[in-house]
């Protein structure tokens, strides 16, 4: 059994937040107890976390030159630890993994949210030591509960997240080995080798997808909902609907609908909204030599708002997200609405502070890929992206009970709507008339939101990050941008 991550993208934290990893020197049997104990745990519903045997930390981080661990310990390491984990109760055995990175060695040790919360450890290893804590995360730090987090653990026992629940009506072979391996190998996780030559259920358990539960091996909901070809056949609705009103009439309603894995439906969605709905303005200014450039709405927003509308989504309910494209707006509904540590108030000044996530696994999976950012990021990234396209702000509503929550997006101020969309596509082309395929997306891209990467333009436009970089080097000699600051800097467009 593997790790379902690599520990490249540990040690970067750009996928799993730092708040789920812990580095550590040496194997230190009483304190990594106690971190295992609390990311099993998992009072938040984060996912567990990770434990890398073999760096060195500093304020939750790596340092660099990374230790490892020397080559004559790991033997030592590995047999003491199977002995302590056993000192966990109720039992629970975490995923433990030797990774080689940049010729060293390091262990790795993946601790889910386990099926028997609350687990407790020992306060210490000392033999006669009979005093057990039930420890938890508290954003970088393991601690003892309060009697009311205490409470709150042993409420989880009962209260597991639909997605990482086990779904009872399927079974193993409504996963699918295609699906699971080309995500495998898009995120470059140490399972993709092996998954040519495990066993399909190990493989299923490695990633978590499927009950640990020997006797009984049924998939997850999570599993179906990103490696069954048709999920809808176990959450009714888990679907993307766009219905667009192309004027105030609603005479002529045209509907889309994009089902199969919440992944696939999410792209196909997106790229249909960035072929069909977004259109660029080119405005020529008196007495000023740059034209103004402009979208209807930036992609940036949309990409962000739609991925957001996914991972919340209760798919216990039958409702399906929702688009709802008119003249000057684009709506994006979704249900149930947003939790109830979040006000109103919160929203319309976009401080929006989740203490818990309804989909915590989804949310895992969607960032593996770099369809969504980190905790608590989402809505200011939509709002940065309207501002940068001189956009309004957009505007996050919930009712009361919670049924809904809705994410409106308003159109530019200036976008002529009676501007025929083959003028516009003429206009630009003129001025891009001396660029790739390659680079005009590029070029596209870095319109919409200037602070993009290189490594997000690539995701985006689904292309290798070195097709995006000669891209960016050709833009630059021809003109067409430049960078403003380094690694916190943007993209200034120069025609």
């Amino acid at each position: 059994m593997a790790v379902p991550t690599n520990i490249k993208t540990l040690l970067s934290g750009s996928v799993v937040e730092w708040a789920r990893i812990e580095f550590k020197e040496t194997w230190d049997a009483e304190a990594s107890l106690k971190t295992i104990c609390a990311f099993a745990n998992d009072i938040d519903n984060w996912g567990g976390g990770y434990l890398v045997i073999g760096v060195k930390e500093q304020g939750g981080k790596p340092v660099y030159p990374l230790q490892g661990v020397p080559t004559e310990k790991l033997d030592g390491y590995l047999k003491d630890m199977l002995n302590k984990c056993k000192r966990i109760q109720p039992e629970y055995m975490p995923i433990v993994e030797v990774a080689d990175y940049e010729g060293k060695k390091f262990i790795v040790i993946w601790a889910p949210g386990g099926n028997a919360r609350p687990y407790s450890s020992p306060k210490t290893m000392a033999r006669d030591n009979k005093e057990r804590i039930y420890y938890i995360r508290k954003m970088s730090s393991t601690i003892a509960p309060s009697e009311e987090e205490k409470r709150d653990l042993y409420n989880l026992a009962n209260n597991i997240p639909f997605d990482d629940r086990v779904n009872h009506e399927a079974e193993l072979t409504d996963l699918n080995i295609t699906l699971i391996q080309s995500y495998l190998k898009e995120i470059g996780s140490s399972l993709y080798g092996e998954s040519k030559t495990m066993d399909f259920a190990d493989l299923c358990k490695s990633m978590n997808i499927i009950s640990m539960l020997p006797e009984y091996t049924k998939p997850k909901n999570v599993g179906l909902m990103f490696f069954s070809m048709e999920p809808d056949r176990f959450f009714p609705y888990a679907q993307i609907d766009i219905v667009e009103f192309p004027d105030d009439t609603g005479d002529r309603i045209r509907e889309k609908t994009f089902k199969g894995p919440l992944h696939q439906q999410l792209r196909e969605a997106l790229q249909y909204i960035k072929n069909s709905i977004l259109q660029e303005q080119v405005v020529k200014v008196d007495g000023v030599a740059e034209a103004r450039r402009f979208f209807n709405y930036p992609y940036a927003a949309i990409e962000e708002a739609l991925s957001n509308a996914v991972y919340h989504k209760g798919y216990d309910e039958r409702e399906p997200i929702e688009v709802r494209i008119e003249t000057d707006r684009i709506i994006i509904v979704s249900h149930p609405g947003a939790d109830r540590s979040i006000s109103s108030e919160n929203l319309r000044e976009f401080r929006v502070h989740s203490r818990r996530y309804r989909n915590r696994r989804i949310g895992e999976f969607l960032k593996e890929m770099h369809l969504t950012e980190g905790r608590n990021t989402g809505f200011r990234k939509i709002r940065n992206a309207l501002r940068n396209n001189g956009s309004p702000d957009p505007l996050f509503e919930t009712d009361e009970v919670r049924t809904y929550f809705t994410t409106t997006l308003y159109i530019h101020p200036d976008f002529d709507t009676h501007q025929s969309s083959e003028a516009i596509n003429e206009d630009v082309g003129n001025n891009v008339g001396d660029l790739s395929e390659i680079e005009t997306e590029v070029l596209t891209a870095i319109r919409g939101e200037p602070h993009l990467s290189a490594k997000k333009i690539a995701s985006q436009i689904g292309v290798t990050d070195r097709t995006v970089e000669r891209a960016i080097q050709m833009l630059k000699q021809k003109q067409y941008i430049r960078r403003e600051g380094s690694t916190r800097g943007k993209w200034i467009v120069l025609k």
